[in-house]
């Protein structure tokens, strides 16, 4: 499915019809004031820049904002943050996202719901994605309205309005 909203071939798959993962909260330190967030969110991408870009956007939508450098941080810091919605690069250095992904579907993301954003969007990489049980896939380069949208599904409050 392709929702591209400005031409620039962002695609947004959700997989929603095979049921959301119930999310759970812990602690840690934030981009955004925990006490009114809409979710707590972990942004992983090791591109500085991708990751501040992501973060900046959902913090101003409202939600708390931890980040992680690449996989490998993301497992280390996902039961301290909790969250509700984890936004996740598939290419990084030592662990990349599918198998980041894998380890949280396997209990290490305690329900947080995945999204997986990259640069690949071949329909192996959908399948993929599938199989292992993320909730939704978006592709680089990406709407930061539709990355906004997506991350309200998931973290089930719906549109802003």
């Amino acid at each position: 499915m392709n929702n591209s909203s400005r031409g620039g071939g962002c695609l947004a798959q959700s997989w929603a019809e095979w049921g959301y993962r119930s999310g759970r909260r812990g602690r840690g330190a934030s981009l955004a004031a925990v006490g009114d967030a809409l979710g707590r969110v972990l942004v992983v991408d090791d591109d500085e820049v991708i990751r501040q870009l992501i973060a900046v956007n959902l913090q101003l939508e409202g939600f708390e904002v931890h980040t992680a450098v690449d996989g490998q941080d993301c497992l280390d810091r996902v039961g301290d943050v909790g969250p509700d919605v984890i936004t996740l690069d598939v290419m990084m250095p030592r662990l990349d996202g599918w198998v980041t992904a894998l380890r949280l579907r396997e209990g290490h993301g305690r329900g947080a719901k995945v999204v997986l954003i990259t640069a690949r969007a071949q329909e192996d990489d959908l399948r993929r994605g599938r199989e292992i049980g993320v909730d939704a896939y978006l592709t680089k380069p990406f709407d930061p309205a539709e990355l906004i949208r997506v991350v309200r599904d998931l973290a089930g409050v719906g549109s802003a309005g």
